[in-house]
């Protein structure tokens, strides 16, 4: 699924090396740090909305990650361990030391990691339909693997006759996600394996659950054991939304996420009121 992004001359986006990598990133609003992370094969564009929405009631960061939008690839096939290096060095670039995060789909994955074994780096946990459960794997999921095998071998023994064969069985066999990765399928085999269901109870800041009831891409009962799983986790549904689903209800998922990343009576850091959050009569996809 594509999100529907903001336009990049809207965005007023900036660049910072991190690690050797040359990183957009921006910042907006006016309060507590919030860091924003965006799903695979997403960028600043896709989680703006999530951005302008908390801005209200933070001081809010988003970043292309590494080998998305136009920060650089990462050097090799990076796990969910490297990202969350990544993510961390990120905050000391620009002298963050503390921030709730706001992880989407993959980028859920990585701020579950970093809540878990960083505690003193976040704040608060949103996670918004967000992956980190390896699903059950099904008869489709060993048939992937097992052409993904066939394609491997012969496009190393065969010559170009085998490279040709290995391209038509990921294109027969491969998620969308695979297909449209590149050189970046590594890294997505890599993250898509890793299942962090170990690290939830170890996660200790308050956490908020948003998921779309309708999400395919990482369903409902995901979240539910994620619930059950985190110490101090809360789930709230949005009925009718899918896998982005603060594309599909804005206004009311700004509302929800800015009610708990700066409760009513919480102040900017020099005193000031936060402004109120967002209002609106009704959300718009």
């Amino acid at each position: 699924m594509t999100a529907r992004r903001a336009s990049a001359s809207a965005l007023d986006a900036r660049f910072i090396d991190v690690g050797g990598l040359r990183t957009r990133y921006l910042v907006r609003g006016a309060g507590p740090p919030v860091l924003v992370l965006h799903g695979w094969g997403a960028c600043i564009e896709a989680v703006f909305p999530i951005v302008t929405g908390l801005a209200p009631v933070a001081t809010v960061y988003a970043l292309d990650l590494p080998g998305f939008g136009s920060t650089e690839k990462p050097p090799s096939p990076w796990g969910v361990e490297d990202y969350q290096t990544f993510v961390a060095a990120f905050m000391n670039a620009v002298d963050v030391d503390r921030a709730a995060i706001v992880g989407h789909s993959n980028g859920g994955r990585i701020a579950i990691r970093m809540a878990s074994t960083e505690p003193r780096r976040v704040s608060r946990l949103v996670l918004v339909d967000s992956a980190g459960i390896r699903p059950k794997r099904t008869l489709r999921y060993y048939r992937r693997v097992a052409l993904a095998k066939i394609g491997k071998y012969a496009a190393r023994f065969l010559g170009a006759p085998g490279e040709r064969l290995r391209a038509a069985l990921i294109a027969r066999a491969g998620s969308a996600d695979y297909l449209a990765a590149g050189l970046m399928r590594p890294t997505l085999v890599r993250l898509v394996n890793a299942d962090l269901r170990s690290l939830m109870p170890r996660i200790a800041v308050p956490t908020l659950l948003v998921w779309g009831s309708q999400d395919t891409d990482t369903p409902l009962p995901a979240a539910r054991e994620m619930e059950r799983l985190i110490p101090d986790a809360g789930l709230v549904v949005l009925e009718g939304a899918g896998h982005y689903s603060y594309l599909d209800q804005p206004s009311r998922f700004a509302r929800i996420v800015s009610h708990f990343i700066a409760p009513p009576g919480a102040s900017r850091e020099d005193g000031a009121p936060l402004a109120a959050g967002p209002e609106s009569e009704g959300d718009s996809s």
